[in-house]
């Protein structure tokens, strides 16, 4: 038994986008959509019947119905795009980054030293080692045992 199909509306521009599918989770990746437009409160469910007639005509068709009339739209988009004839074009310049700051060196120094400071110490002892290993066969030739 095919599941029961529900209308899903969202809006894209100047135009509500109908679906009919059977989950929200349909709903968004038919939208292509990666967010939960639904938790956004940017989609919800149509129960009116004028609305859903059309999107359960056409299961999983995206249906784009206009949001009102064209100068409505315009009106919309504001004073430089409502028609008149010396429309004021606002030419903005790309805001400059303040450049980050260069990370500080200070615990990569300070970890190089203490390294440094290490491998110092691994060398005094693997030489003292040495010197004792030495003095150990010697010893042991002088008592006479095999080295």
């Amino acid at each position: 038994m095919p599941r029961r199909l529900k209308v899903f509306r969202t809006s894209i521009g100047f135009h509500d986008a109908y679906i009919a599918v059977p989950s929200r989770k349909a709903a968004l990746e038919a939208w292509g959509s990666r967010k939960d437009l639904f938790a956004a409160g940017l989609a919800e469910e149509v129960t009116e019947p004028a609305q859903v007639r059309e999107a359960l005509a056409q299961p999983g068709v995206i249906i784009q119905k206009g949001r009102g009339s064209l100068q409505e739209q315009l009106a919309a988009l504001g004073p430089a795009s409502s028609g008149s004839s010396h429309p004021e074009t606002a030419v903005t310049k790309p805001r400059a980054r303040k450049p980050r700051p260069k990370p500080s060196r200070a615990a990569l120094d300070q970890a190089e030293q203490l390294l440094a400071e290490l491998d110092a110490r691994q060398t005094k002892a693997e030489g003292e080692m040495e010197r004792r290993e030495v003095a150990l066969r010697q010893a042991r030739r002088e008592m006479g045992g095999a080295a």
